[in-house]
């Protein structure tokens, strides 16, 4: 029989069961949650109970979410309990349940959190994103004007103090590395983090939970776990938290939980579709729609499922007022909202009094969806990266539009030109899934070298000249260009439709053979960065003493002089100051630490964290131009 999956259990719950074991048991912890989801079986009342030997019996009762929510739902049969081993490696051995503010920010897994279907949960990429609004081109208007400077008020003193706690429990995790950051570690994170939730600093709270799953993906050596998406989230969180235990923090560091206000009657337009798929099972479908004046808008459909959800979500009924359309006929179709409820960042939700009545759709050579396929590229994404700088990450870039030039396949990746002479682009697909229609649709449009199509997709913000494309169609007035089929008004949704034979000209059939394409350069490849880049995940994998050991003797040595020859004498500095700091450990002349604390190692990797963000930005813009 195979064993029953554990049932996600609230973060303060966790934090709560290791903060009652004793130093002794503490110790024993990690091995002690090895091999518990091994164990878990399905009792007749629909438990979950977990066995330890004969004396010791962990039941899991789970509340109507789904989790567990209060420490009463878990409990052990063992003398010590509710303060044993049993009962915490069992909590810690299952998975992290979200927390509203990682849903209402949009945390790193894209999910939302437990419970029913929720109409305004955040699409996931590929790669780590946030809920931020969403910049638009300069002509294009945004649902609703951000806050000035002079508005922000000041964090309270319960938040200073919850942030201070969150700081200092992530620089200890920074300094520990994946390989000692075990469940105790994690437990000092999530306790801060639900001290953070109920200050009232949600996106703090979900940042915090990003970096636990993190290091427990890496020590799981979890499949697709990266370092640098860890290292990203010690940066974000550090970067979130140092100015709100300062007490100085800007605009958008403490933003209160979605708000939905009223925006009237609306009309508004499909542009296309894009699954969702969140790494903690959750599936569907968001449905990107613009305004008369180029406002972007979002209707989300998530819940549990996974890839069948995600899958089936896309010819699902919306959820909006009454609408009769479904996702696939609201993508290539339009909506006039009465009594609609938006938030800052676009997405409509379905309140009370809501209705919808059907509108004809447009084609994407009308206005105002021409409007998202004019103008440079690279004035786009320099204005989506100056947001993100604003906001202290790199956001959820706002849709991207233009017309391309296919060149060929290159790697993993297709290659083309932005018509008109721009750069070249790589057309990643935006969902790697193999059972999704992304990266099949790619292959299909790389076998037809100097095809022209009109592109609509998300920049990946994250790399050189890269665009993760959610939709395709066709050039109007170009010859060599998509045939689609009328009802598809004129686009393809690459992660629903399949483009087929029939759909290419057939101009080019007989061309040949393939010609091999070049790779695109890539700048961020081609500059000594990746020295610092390489250090920083190093001290994330080994924490402090693994980055000590790398500024010792030579290795010092090959890891400046390259970043000196090549004029970029601030991040040598930079770095030279993390390994100095990573190797000050002051002793008395007993050998006893007179300095223990990891503030001044977290604040020097966060610098050089920092930096390397803005470098990287500052050439990922420069590729686009």
């Amino acid at each position: 029989m195979s064993p029953e999956p554990l049932p996600p259990v609230a973060p303060d719950v966790l934090a709560e069961a290791v903060e009652q074991l004793s130093a002794r048991l503490r110790k024993k912890l990690d091995a002690a949650i090895e091999g518990c989801a091994e164990r878990a079986a399905r009792a007749a009342d629909g438990s979950l109970d977990v066995r330890f030997g004969e004396d010791a019996l962990v039941t899991l009762r789970p509340g109507p979410s789904g989790a567990v929510t209060e420490a009463g739902q878990a409990v052990c049969t063992c003398l010590l309990a509710p303060r044993c081993l049993h009962r915490a490696a069992v909590l810690g051995a299952a998975p992290l349940a979200d927390a509203e503010g990682e849903a209402e920010t949009g945390a790193e897994t894209g999910a939302k959190g437990e419970g029913a279907a929720d109409t305004d949960a955040v699409p996931e990429s590929p790669e780590p994103t946030t809920g931020s609004p969403a910049p638009t081109r300069a002509d294009a208007a945004t649902p609703g004007p951000a806050p000035e400077p002079s508005e922000a008020t000041p964090p309270t003193p319960a938040q200073v103090r919850a942030a201070t706690a969150l700081w200092e429990a992530a620089a200890e995790a920074l300094a520990a590395g994946v390989t000692a950051g075990g469940a105790v570690v994690q437990a000092e994170l999530l306790r801060a983090a639900h001290t953070a939730r109920l200050a009232g600093l949600p996106r703090a709270e979900a940042a915090a939970l990003r970096v636990v799953r993190g290091l427990r993906a890496a020590r799981e050596r979890g499949r697709g776990q990266r370092l640098g998406d860890l290292a990203g989230a010690f940066r974000d969180l550090l970067s979130g938290a140092a100015p709100l235990a300062s007490g100085t923090a800007g605009p958008g560091l403490a933003p209160a939980r979605r708000t939905y206000g009223q925006g009237g009657s609306l009309r508004v337009y499909g542009l296309c579709r894009e699954p969702v798929l969140s790494a903690t099972g959750y599936g569907g479908v968001a449905t990107h729609l613009v305004g008369p004046d180029g406002s972007r808008y979002t209707i989300s459909d998530v819940r549990p499922g996974g890839l069948s959800r995600a899958r089936g979500a896309g010819s699902a009924s919306v959820a909006l007022g009454g609408a009769v359309l479904d996702h696939a006929g609201l993508a290539r179709g339009g909506l006039r909202i009465v009594g609609a409820t938006v938030s800052p960042d676009g997405r409509l939700g379905a309140g009370r009094g809501v209705n919808a009545t059907p509108l004809r759709g447009l084609d994407w050579s009308e206005e105002p969806a021409a409007a998202l396929f004019a103008g440079p590229v690279g004035e786009a994404v320099a204005a989506a990266l100056d947001a993100g700088a604003r906001e202290g990450d790199v956001p959820e870039a706002a849709l991207l539009g233009c017309d391309v030039e296919v060149v060929g396949a290159a790697g993993e990746y297709l290659v083309a030109r932005v018509a008109g002479g721009g750069p070249l682009l790589r057309l990643r697909p935006a969902h790697p899934h193999p059972e999704l229609p992304h990266a099949a649709n790619l292959r299909r449009i790389a076998e037809h070298p100097g095809l022209v199509l009109r592109v609509l997709g998300r920049p990946d913000l994250d790399r050189a000249a890269t665009l993760r494309p959610l939709a395709v169609g066709p050039v109007p007035g170009e010859p060599y260009t998509l045939r689609l089929p009328e009802e598809w008004l004129g686009r393809a949704d690459l992660g629903y439709d399949r483009l087929q034979g029939s759909h290419f000209p057939r101009a080019a059939a007989d061309s040949g053979p393939l010609a091999p394409v070049d790779a695109v350069p890539d700048p961020l490849a081609d500059v000594p960065l990746w020295w610092v880049r390489r250090l920083l995940e190093t001290g994330v994998a080994g924490g402090r003493r693994a980055v000590a050991e790398a500024g010792r003797g030579a290795d010092a040595t090959a890891l400046l002089a390259p970043l000196r020859r090549a004029g970029l004498g601030g991040a040598a500095q930079l770095v030279e100051a993390l390994t100095a700091e990573a190797d000050r450990r002051p002793r008395d002349a007993f050998g006893r630490l007179t300095d223990a604390s990891a503030d001044g190692y977290a604040r020097a990797w966060l610098a050089s964290a920092v930096h390397l963000a803005a470098a990287e930005r500052s050439l990922v813009a420069a590729s686009w131009s």
